[in-house]
């Protein structure tokens, strides 16, 4: 049935008058009575008698008003629904990540994201912080983690948007009785010691080439691994030292007895990243959008790197 004659027909219901309804409805006086004309010979019945002061609805008329009524209110929540199905953001969303979900509070971030873009589909690719920058600039990802300012690090001001999340420490991780040979030491002294390094796409390679470099140095290195999980038990088992995380630090040194370096210490930053021209592009931007509802609008204190 064509909902123009349902709603011809609840107009002049209304309005009891076949003129006020035409201008209510925006019709011409001939074409509204067409068709209600057309509705009650498609329908058999009678709806409205003709009185003096204008349009009245018959007992059968009267009984089908509240389900026109229904069908009309039927029609405007379909027409709804579809309008809001057509401004949703859709589309898919690569996730660069790195450390751990907690750290980086990624659940909390992909809970937001799903509730407020359902229609978007995310794909999470776990590396390290270099990676994320080589994924981004190959359109490979479309936001991601990173440790440190991409801008600053790969000398192209203004080439990612950066929102930094929260600022945390690294630590030299020494194993369990080697104390007296990095308590007290600075950075010539724990350089000679054998050390377990990470790749240059790393934060860890990255902070410590910056730091080491201007003074001559380079680490000793006995193994090159690129998870955390690894380089600890490398640690643990006595092969070299590491940086970690200030917490993880901590935590290895009271549950282990590992031993940290007390006089140096290297500061980094965990950003959320993406390229500047794609930040407002539907489902970046809606990541973007999660992502300051599960933050805030200001850095946190504490953290860790990845």
């Amino acid at each position: 049935m064509d909902h123009t004659s349902l709603r011809v027909f609840a107009a002049v219901a209304r309005e009891g008058s076949l003129s006020r309804a035409a201008q209510r409805l925006h019709l011409t006086q001939p074409a509204l009575s067409l068709q209600l004309k057309a509705l009650q010979a498609r329908l058999g019945v009678r709806l409205f008698e003709r009185t003096p002061r204008g349009m009245r609805l018959t007992p059968d008329g009267a009984a089908l008003l509240p389900l026109a009524d229904r069908v009309l209110a039927a029609q405007r929540e379909f027409d709804g629904a579809a309008q809001r199905l057509r401004q949703q953001v859709r589309g898919e969303l690569a996730i660069g990540t790195i450390l751990d979900p907690e750290f980086t509070r990624l659940g909390a971030f992909l809970r937001e994201l799903v509730e407020t873009a359902p229609h978007v589909q995310t794909t999470l690719r776990q590396g390290m912080s270099g990676e994320v920058l080589q994924r981004l600039d190959a359109g490979e990802h479309d936001v991601g983690y990173y440790l440190g300012d991409p801008n600053a690090d790969r000398a192209a001001p203004g080439r990612y948007r950066v929102r930094t999340l929260t600022a945390f420490t690294y630590r030299v991780l020494a194993p369990a009785g080697w104390g007296p040979q990095v308590q007290g030491r600075g950075w010539a002294e724990l350089a000679a010691l054998p050390w377990i390094e990470t790749p240059p796409e790393s934060a860890h390679h990255r902070l410590l080439r910056r730091t080491l470099e201007p003074l001559g140095l380079r680490v000793r290195r006995v193994a090159l691994v690129d998870q955390e999980a690894s380089m600890l038990d490398l640690v643990r088992s006595g092969v070299g030292l590491s940086l970690v995380r200030d917490a993880v630090a901590i935590r290895e040194a009271q549950a282990r007895g590992l031993v940290v370096a007390d006089r140096v210490a290297l500061d980094c930053v965990l950003s959320f990243v993406s390229l500047a021209d794609r930040a407002r592009e539907p489902a970046v931007a809606a990541a973007w959008s999660a992502l300051e509802r599960v933050w805030g609008r200001e850095a946190g204190p504490g953290g860790e790197p990845g």
